[in-house]
């Protein structure tokens, strides 16, 4: 349908009288009465009754009113709504699997208020990405990293663990208990090396690659391990205890190129980020 004809089927039913109709979308008379002949025709009902001092409304051009109305209100907004689209800032951020969702929440949190036209894409850690939300050991040397956050690792066990009513705990209390290991993480290696020094050792009953896979591990009571304090936010079943001696901890942040010339809205996700406060 000629959407013309639906805005001479306007002005003629909010003017009720043709020559006003023609006058006010400036073609002649003819051609308003034409194109309402038309679109009369194409929807098969009559629209108008005409006679000498103007046109009478029919129960048809009543119900049709409306619905030309929001058809051509939804047609003249097509313009501004592909103008926002490409006023979007387009980002994908990758974002390592086991970090704390409160930090993680905090941060799109972030980015969604002070740069209101974001388009965030969040992909797996070792897909292509503008920038990734990773630990500080996985900086790659041709990459910046902006601290955001910090985890302590802290010893993680079910209720009824034999060392589940300490304060704290010291590596020679960890001799010779059950112990599931994540051999990617420095902690677990420091620990585990930590006690062969002092001829100790913990009994290795699993390994998982993941920290959220150790947890699922630990609540299923196949021993302790050591976990970050972000991956352990859900599990209220666990006790944690603290390790005695120096803080094990790892450090999250933002990596983005140090070399490459940063898109408009990376640019705008580091000034955000530089200023964020963990919770």
């Amino acid at each position: 349908m000629d959407l013309r004809l639906l805005r001479f089927f306007i002005a003629v039913y909010e003017e009720k009288n043709i020559t006003l109709a023609a006058e006010r979308c400036c073609v002649s008379q003819p051609s308003i009465s034409s194109g309402i002949k038309q679109l009369e025709q194409e929807l098969a009902t009559q629209l108008f009754i005409r006679h000498k001092k103007g046109v009478n409304l029919t129960d048809e051009a009543h119900y049709l009113y409306p619905l030309a109305i929001r058809l051509l209100n939804d047609v003249n907004t097509l313009p501004q709504l592909f103008q926002q689209r490409t006023e979007k800032l387009p980002l994908t951020l990758a974002n390592f699997a086991d970090l704390s969702q409160t930090q993680l929440a905090a941060i799109f949190k972030q980015l969604q208020q002070q740069i209101p036209n974001v388009l965030l894409e969040l992909v797996d850690h070792d897909r292509p990405a503008d920038a990734r939300i990773t630990l500080d050991m996985f900086k790659a040397e041709d990459e910046i990293f902006l601290p955001l956050w910090e985890e302590d690792y802290v010893l993680c066990m079910l209720p009824n663990h034999p060392l589940a009513k300490l304060t704290s705990v010291s590596p020679q209390q960890l001799h010779q208990h059950d112990f599931i290991e994540c051999p990617p993480c420095e902690a677990h290696q420091q620990t585990i090396g930590l006690l062969a020094c002092d001829g100790l050792s913990v009994n290795l009953v699993a390994k998982a690659e993941h920290k959220t896979q150790v947890m699922h591990l630990v609540q299923a009571g196949l021993g302790i391990s050591f976990l970050p304090t972000g991956v352990l936010e859900t599990a209220n079943q666990l006790v944690t205890i603290p390790l005695e001696g120096p803080r094990m901890f790892r450090r999250l942040g933002l990596c983005y190129p140090a070399t490459k010339t940063l898109n408009p809205a990376l640019a705008a996700c580091i000034k955000a980020l530089s200023q964020h406060n963990p919770c």
